[in-house]
This record gives C-alpha cells, sequence and structure tokens, in this order.
C-alpha cells in the first residue's frame, strides 16, 4: 500500500505543478509546448503499458489502462491542435 500512497503523492503534486506553469506561460506558446508534449504523452504511454501488462490487481490493471488512455487522448489532441495550427499558414 506504500507504493499507492507514493503514487498518490507524485500524482497530487504533479498536477499542482503542472497546473502552475501552464497557468503561467502565454497563449502564443501553447501549441509549440503541445507539440512537445506529445512525445512525452508518448512515453508515459509506453510506461503505463508497462503497468497494465505487469499488474498484479485488477486495481493496477485498471489504473493503467486509464493512464494508457489518458496519455492517448492528450496525443491525439496535440496532433489536432498541432495540424489546425498548420493549417492556418497554408495559402488557400
Amino acid at each position: 500500500m506504500d507504493i499507492m500512497l507514493v503514487g498518490l503523492y507524485v500524482l497530487v503534486l504533479a498536477t499542482l505543478v503542472g497546473n502552475e506553469v501552464i497557468s503561467k506561460v502565454p497563449p502564443t506558446l501553447h501549441t509549440p509546448l503541445m507539440s512537445g508534449a506529445n512525445a512525452i504523452s508518448g512515453i508515459s504511454i509506453v510506461g503505463a503499458l508497462i503497468v497494465a501488462a505487469q499488474a498484479e490487481s485488477p486495481l493496477l490493471w485498471w489504473i493503467g489502462v486509464a493512464a494508457v488512455a489518458q496519455g492517448m487522448l492528450n496525443v491525439v489532441g496535440g496532433f489536432l491542435v498541432t495540424d489546425r495550427m498548420l493549417q492556418m499558414f497554408k495559402k488557400r
């Protein structure tokens, strides 16, 4: 149970720090940062797949599946926003 508690601490701290960092970024930089975040999300998806594959309990498996789903949503959303931004620079 200690691992779950440490994981919960990491989740809460990462959420708070991430919120502080993103709230200070000007809107013009959000899209380039999202492109960089896609690479990080890809790495976290691989980690989540490993966690889900090695889960010893149904709870850990569901947490791993939820992490994969959220990471995929982030990657797909990032690609959609980046594609939309690139469409703005194309000549008509």
